[in-house]
């Protein structure tokens, strides 16, 4: 955040502070949110009882992402912020901090989750890995916290929400059962996935998949040569069939690595584009979580098998 943001960020508290009033009985929530997938998520929970705004939308890159003027206006705004935490908005997290001491509830979700199920890091700001959504357990468990967090906030609305909560477990359960079945079509041997960053590692855990990211757990770190030589020496090593880019990272580093592997007599196809850090447009089926949980999921299996 730049020093001209967090300049306007102090004036707009100043302002708003005094101009904040309590809503009325039949006034809206207002919620900002902050990666598509916790957009989608609170929508889904929130209904039309709330008034939901997301900031980034389809192939953000939530690591790099920065506040601009109209976002601090809409954060100032809200009632509550969801965010994902564990450092993922790590250029927001100056913004959150400052908000601390404001009357607005900012609740980062993905700490919530005991962290004995979470996966360390000794390479990322939070010691965690923090795309906890690629594990459909953490997103179940994430999403009763949010009905939880939300009936506190709009006690009003309790049983709404609470009724639409129950709902969307239900359709994630489906969907877990729906993902075990497309995977036990590739075999064991099989499951290795390559991609562009190491957004992956909670998603192999959960159905066994080997997984190996080209950049690290955050898209700002650089992959150097010595990294794609030495993944492409794994890849052939492995005999993996195929390699996956990602919506929100730029395409020339899994290019870089495939023409390395070439370089060495061997082939590996571009598998696919799949979606990491952000759902798909809005309007697609891949623009929900579900959505976008199936379409990797198939589009991972078809390329590998």
């Amino acid at each position: 955040m730049t020093k001209k943001l967090i300049l306007l960020f102090i004036l707009t508290v100043t302002i708003f502070s005094c101009k904040k009033e309590v809503k009325s009985e039949h006034q809206k929530l207002n919620v900002v949110t902050t990666t598509s997938m916790i957009t989608d998520l609170i929508k889904n929970i929130g209904g039309d009882l709330i008034e939901v705004n997301g900031l980034m939308g389809s192939g953000v890159d939530p690591h790099l992402y920065k506040a601009s003027e109209g976002d601090v206006t809409k954060l100032i705004n809200a009632d509550a912020i969801f965010y994902n935490g564990l450092h993922l908005e790590g250029k927001l997290v100056e913004v959150f901090e400052k908000m601390e001491h404001q009357d607005i509830k900012t609740i980062p979700v993905g700490e919530s989750l005991d962290k004995s199920i979470l996966i360390g890091s000794d390479y990322f700001a939070s010691n965690y890995d923090p795309h906890i959504w690629f594990s459909v357990e953490n997103w179940k468990n994430i999403t009763a916290y949010v009905i939880k967090t939300l009936k506190e906030i709009d006690p009003k609305n309790a049983e709404a929400f609470e009724t639409n909560g129950k709902k969307y477990i239900s359709q994630l359960n489906t969907l877990e059962n729906k993902l075990e079945t497309i995977i036990a079509t590739l075999p064991k041997e099989k499951r290795v996935l390559v991609t562009a960053h190491d957004a992956f590692s909670y998603f192999g855990q959960a159905y066994g998949f080997n997984v190996v990211g080209l950049q690290g757990l955050s898209t700002a770190t650089e992959a150097g040569v010595q990294d794609v030589q030495k993944l492409a020496n794994f890849i052939i090593e492995k005999e993996v069939k195929a390699i996956f880019v990602e919506t929100s990272v730029p395409k020339r580093t899994i290019e870089a690595l495939q023409a390395a592997v070439k370089s060495k007599n061997h082939e590996v196809t571009i598998g696919g584009t799949l979606f990491s850090d952000a759902l798909g447009n809005p309007e697609t089926k891949e623009g929900t979580y579900i959505g976008m949980f199936e379409y990797n999921v198939n589009t991972i299996v078809n390329a590998l098998k």
